[in-house]
């Protein structure tokens, strides 16, 4: 089974990998500090990208086990492979912010709030490009990019509110 019979189009898959991997990556940014030790951005950015690929890996494995019954192909784990790319590759944007933000020597409490402001921009962005590409109307787009954003923001809220105690 392609991506267009499982997800209705190959870009509509492209683009809910790409939120589901920017929450994702939103929600490791915000775990890493939670006793409020934060990792160093190194090692943020390291766990981001190693998290990613496991999740891709993930979803292939589910993907191909999943459809169909002839069990996996190398064929369909490529086609899986590349249709689930965008999950892992949600994880490349937060992963570069937090390495720029060391680059500058700021800290890594700071690199942290970067890749996690980066992952929920992407989050939002992604939703947004996702409605404009399906033609949706005005309305959906905002109320898309908003949820996203809902979304994003309750993730940085418990991050907050965890870091409390």
């Amino acid at each position: 089974m392609n991506a267009r019979d499982s997800e209705g189009s190959p870009e509509r898959a492209e683009f809910a990998g790409a939120v589901y991997g920017s929450l994702l990556a939103a929600s490791v940014a915000a775990g890493t500090a939670v006793d409020g030790t934060p990792i160093s951005a190194g090692s943020l950015v390291v766990v981001l990208l190693c998290t990613g690929v496991v999740f891709w890996i993930a979803h292939v494995y589910a993907s191909v086990v999943t459809h169909g019954t002839d069990g996996p192909t190398w064929r369909r784990l490529r086609e899986a492979g590349r249709h689930e790319w965008p999950v892992a590759q949600a994880s490349f944007p937060p992963a570069v912010g937090a390495a720029f933000a060391s680059t500058l020597g700021l800290s890594d409490v700071v690199a942290t709030w970067v890749a996690l402001g980066v992952a929920v921009a992407s989050q939002v962005a992604w939703a947004v490009a996702a409605a404009v590409k399906a033609r949706s109307s005005t309305r959906i787009v905002v109320l898309s990019g908003g949820a996203n954003l809902a979304l994003g923001l309750a993730i940085i809220a418990l991050k907050t509110w965890v870091a409390q105690y």
